[in-house]
């Protein structure tokens, strides 16, 4: 584990007790249902090798596989998780790499995974970050060995720390979103083509205040999510305009939540966290939060439900006032908690000059 993470797990796990007290007496005054039957199942990843999980993508060539990785001090490996058992199904072996501290994990629309080795805790140390990519294996089963392509990476305006990385579904571009503790984060567009003869300048386009520790394009990408430890926020994508936020998304309370990803129907999201046999948790969409595709799909009538707003929503994108009770609870649970934790970080930091 590397620095900065053991900064934020020695946090996170002594807030862990009563953040799950809050999380409990919200659900008992809010009455919050049970998932919809449509909703996946969440899952345990049961492999002992995989203690950092902090990323996560759908496969797209194998149905109901998840991507995933360790954090620092693993390895060049990927792991493919069957989201149906959370057993390993293949271990990808990535040649000639040397990774320092890798971040997040997506799925682009060539069928290749785009691992982003771009984690600065030192916020700003490096001059440059990598980003591998490889094709999915046709089979996945045991252990499999490539040989990436590999991006080197600078951002526009100086070094940042990172742990977001997105490929978008449809125009294969690549984007990254920084975390800062003024919430100050930028998201950064990649070249429309990335090349692995020279450096890849990537370039600020819009700001964020989410402290983004994971990020995800929805499959028909109109929608991008960026999640923190505590809360989530979805933004209207569209190529060439500011992204526009379109609301809060519940974050379910876990050890250190660290990675977000659309399942294949774009209907929920899928929460990872780190540590052994952690979970991944789903979290059905409401309202504008939906991708462009459900939202018409539904209003067609072709969903099964009739056509029209889902219930309890009224078609507004703001959810339900139980809805709103848990974002008013996520909210008070981040603000502490991110409030202590900065105080442990800067303390760490003086303590270490």
């Amino acid at each position: 584990m590397s620095v900065g993470s053991r900064v934020r797990a020695v946090a996170v796990s002594g807030l862990a007790g009563a953040a799950g007290v809050a999380g409990l007496a919200g659900l008992l005054l809010t009455g919050a249902p049970p998932a919809a039957a449509d909703t996946p199942d969440g899952f345990t990843i049961g492999d002992g090798r995989i203690t950092e999980s902090s990323g996560l993508a759908a496969s797209r060539a194998h149905k109901g596989v998840y991507w995933t990785h360790n954090d620092s001090d693993d390895g060049p490996y990927v792991y493919a998780v069957d989201g149906s058992t959370g057993k390993t199904v293949a271990t990808v072996t990535l040649r000639g790499i040397d990774p320092r501290d890798v971040e997040a994990v997506s799925v682009g629309p060539d069928g290749d995974v785009y691992v982003g080795d771009i984690g600065d805790n030192f916020n700003g140390r490096w001059p440059e970050v990598w980003i591998y990519r490889f094709h999915e294996p046709a089979k996945l089963k045991g252990d499999v060995s490539v040989t990436p392509t590999r991006y080197t990476v600078k951002y526009d305006d100086g070094p940042r720390d990172a742990e977001s990385l997105m490929v978008h579904p449809k125009t294969g571009r690549v984007y990254i979103t920084s975390k800062s503790d003024e919430g100050k984060g930028g998201i950064y567009a990649g070249p429309e083509k990335l090349t692995a003869g020279g450096v890849n300048t990537f370039r600020r386009i819009a700001d964020t205040k989410v402290y983004a520790t994971d990020g995800a394009f929805s499959p028909d990408g109109t929608r991008l999510m960026l999640r923190s430890y505590f809360s989530g926020e979805m933004f209207r994508w569209k190529d060439g305009a500011e992204p526009e936020s379109v609301g809060t998304v519940p974050v379910p309370l876990q050890r250190q939540g660290e990675s977000v990803t659309f399942t294949p129907d774009g209907r929920t999201l899928m929460f990872g966290s780190e540590g052994a046999n952690s979970e991944v948790e789903p979290v059905e969409l409401d309202g504008q939060r939906r991708p462009e595709s459900v939202l018409r799909a539904e209003r067609k009538g072709e969903d099964g439900k009739g056509g029209g707003a889902s219930s309890g929503d009224g078609g507004d994108g703001k959810g339900t006032d139980r809805d709103d009770g848990k974002v008013v609870l996520g909210g008070v649970t981040f603000a502490v908690a991110l409030g202590l934790w900065l105080g442990l970080r800067r303390l760490f930091r003086r303590g270490s000059r």
